[in-house]
């Protein structure tokens, strides 16, 4: 989710090349996450992502280099219906671009379910601050305790593996007006998923709410999920929206990264989700 890396990497745009350059946390795994994406997604879905130029793993910072695909993000924006219509088929190309076969080899993606559950524990021992709101409190409170009930269920079935891009910033998907498409970028946290964890992901991500302007209900309904993966989807969901609240209560006052208000609206979103 991208949730605290918030400048690995330095992008240069000339012409149609862009020039990626990793700078910050796990360079190494960084890179190499984004070219497994860039070759995989070239060689089964082209033109959906940007296409693989080449790659320095021996430079300093460590670089890939890849083509610009055309488009603006949707994030900031009002995200019509056209353009939910053009993401969803974006996504549904992704998530079955790599062939089973490959994607048993592929990774599980960082911050994925086992994961992001056991760094919101680590995590929960140092937050929230006293400076935190009541209502920031008390949702983390009530969060962790789902948390801890959820562990002790019966886990499900395990879902159909998917490939996802792993960061559900509104940023990374980008509109064409002339074809009327969406491509997809920043691919470094990548790796094998699946489509519920990777929808809510997008749906949860702080840009998908903090502007106003992305209808969830009618992203969501433009894919066919069956009774399991809907169930999964709400679970996955208010883990994700946990993620973020302790992400948020986080941050330093003296430097916010999100407009006054943010962690207590997320708070209110984490409750709504709870029920």
């Amino acid at each position: 989710m991208t949730s605290e890396r918030w400048s690995t990497h330095a992008v240069e745009f000339r012409g149609d090349v862009v020039t990626k350059r990793y700078r910050k946390g796990d360079v190494r795994a960084l890179l190499d996450r984004e070219w497994r994406a860039l070759t995989l997604l070239d060689a089964h879905a082209p033109g959906l992502a940007p296409a693989p130029i080449a790659v320095d793993r021996d430079a300093v910072p460590p670089t890939v280099v890849m083509s610009r695909v055309p488009g603006v993000p949707l994030r900031g924006a009002p995200v019509d219906a056209e353009r939910l219509s053009a993401m969803a088929e974006a996504l549904d190309a992704l998530y079955g671009a790599v062939p089973q076969d490959r994607l048993v080899r592929v990774p599980v993606r960082p911050d994925h379910e086992a994961g992001l559950s056991a760094r919101l524990r680590t995590r929960h021992g140092r937050n929230p601050s006293p400076a935190d709101a009541a209502a920031v409190r008390e949702a983390l409170r009530e969060g962790m305790a789902w948390l801890d009930g959820r562990d002790r269920a019966a886990a499900p079935g395990a879902p159909a593996p998917v490939f996802g891009p792993g960061d559900g910033n509104l940023a990374n998907y980008l509109w064409d007006a002339e074809t009327s498409r969406v491509a997809v970028v920043d691919f470094e946290d990548s790796g094998r998923s699946d489509r519920a964890f990777e929808l809510a992901e997008i749906t949860e991500h702080v840009s998908a709410w903090i502007d106003g302007g992305f209808d969830t209900a009618a992203f969501l309904a433009r894919f066919e999920l069956d009774a399991q993966e809907r169930t999964r989807l709400r679970e996955c969901r208010r883990l994700l929206a946990l993620a973020w609240l302790s992400i948020l209560s986080s941050e330093d006052p003296a430097h916010p990264r999100n407009p006054p208000g943010t962690a207590e609206r997320q708070a209110l979103r984490l409750r709504e989700l709870l029920g």
